[in-house]
């Protein structure tokens, strides 16, 4: 949608929706309102179409990833928290996102931030909607983790309008391979001013309608009474009273989104640095560095104190609990889409041959 120049394609942010959509229904799936052809600058913005990894790979690294890097091309692994307690606090894991923006921030490398926020600021809501931030209260405003889904490339529009040129983008892995997929087919115009981009660990989102059908309904939880989420082989909800719930992942399967039942990335390969809570301590995040950029932002931070860093081998079971998601999302890549990006998957052993 963002690459759209005829202003054809629209978003649904909407339960039950979360899907592009042509703004003349009467175009049907197969017609643009550009004529039949198109004009192609949606399929080459696209970070899921065709040749999309070895493109992103060559563009970032210069390369194609080995069969062994199922987590993608990458440099150190950390385990990180944010030193300033607030935004530790407020954060989802480390807190190391919203130190990573604030930080940049400060220090002249982007001039606003592509994330997200509850919409309308009500955090009874829990509806994720695109949001941008340009300073340290804007930011912790959009600390935590929603789990259901937001475009946050959207919110270039109203970067466009404040006039930010330079922007960090906070994504999943869907929306962080947007920028080099866009290079790459040169139409890079349009993600230009995406100078800083930050990837999410993610197995996959949910659709907001979890709330009433699955949370309030089986196990009596409004979400207007819920104040902090997460996903630790459970669904992980805690509330205003104090209480402390959990929910088996396997009964929230199916109000996955669609588009995530396919999605190949789970570590945010393409992003200058990825970060997620898994592993077995919860007041870390386990940072995945990848580019030059995104090791002299983590140098400097940590440098200045603005970070607390550990070794990641510090928690094995955090790096191969990483591969093993990893290996999992590729498997669900399918098998007639680009062949390369289920490289590095275990081969599947042959029955045996009847005697």
């Amino acid at each position: 949608m963002i690459s759209c120049p005829h202003d054809v394609i629209g978003y649904n942010h909407e339960a039950g929706g979360y899907k592009p959509f042509h703004l003349e229904d009467e175009l049907g799936p197969e017609d643009c309102g550009h004529g039949q052809k198109g004009c192609t600058s949606c399929t080459r913005a696209c970070p899921r179409f065709r040749l999309w990894e070895t493109q992103a790979d060559e563009h970032l690294f210069g390369r194609t990833r080995l069969d062994d890097e199922v987590a993608g091309i990458h440099g150190d692994i950390l385990l990180t928290r944010a030193s300033d307690d607030m935004v530790h606090r407020m954060g989802q894991d480390g807190g190391l996102v919203s130190a990573l923006l604030i930080w940049a921030l400060d220090n002249d490398y982007i001039d606003g931030a592509l994330t997200s926020y509850l919409e309308g600021g009500d955090a009874t809501t829990w509806k994720a909607i695109p949001g941008v931030a340009t300073n340290r209260e804007e930011v912790l405003a959009g600390a935590g983790s929603r789990y259901t889904y937001s475009a946050n490339t959207l919110a270039i529009d109203e970067a466009r309008e404040r006039g930010l040129s330079r922007l960090a983008l906070v994504g999943m892995s869907c929306q962080s391979s947007v920028p080099p997929v866009m290079w790459s087919r040169k139409i890079g115009k349009i993600s230009k001013p995406i100078v800083f981009n930050i990837g999410l660990l993610c197995s996959k989102t949910f659709d907001d309608a979890i709330f009433e059908e699955l949370f309030e309904a089986k196990y009596r939880i409004p979400k207007a009474e819920i104040t902090k989420m997460n996903i630790k082989g459970v669904f992980q909800i805690w509330t205003r009273d104090g209480g402390y719930h959990e929910v088996n992942l396997k009964e929230c399967h199916a109000w996955t989104r669609e588009g995530c039942t396919h999605c190949p990335d789970f570590a945010a390969e393409h992003a200058d640095i990825s970060t997620g809570g898994i592993g077995k301590d919860n007041d870390w995040t386990l940072t995945i560095v990848r580019t030059e950029l995104g090791r002299e932002i983590m140098s400097r931070m940590i440098a200045d104190g603005s970070i607390i860093a550990r070794p990641g081998d510090e928690d094995p079971g955090a790096i191969a609990l990483m591969r093993k998601l990893a290996e999992k999302s590729r498997s669900r890549w399918p098998q007639w889409a680009e062949g390369g990006v289920r490289l590095g998957l275990p081969e599947k052993k042959k029955p045996a041959a009847k005697a």
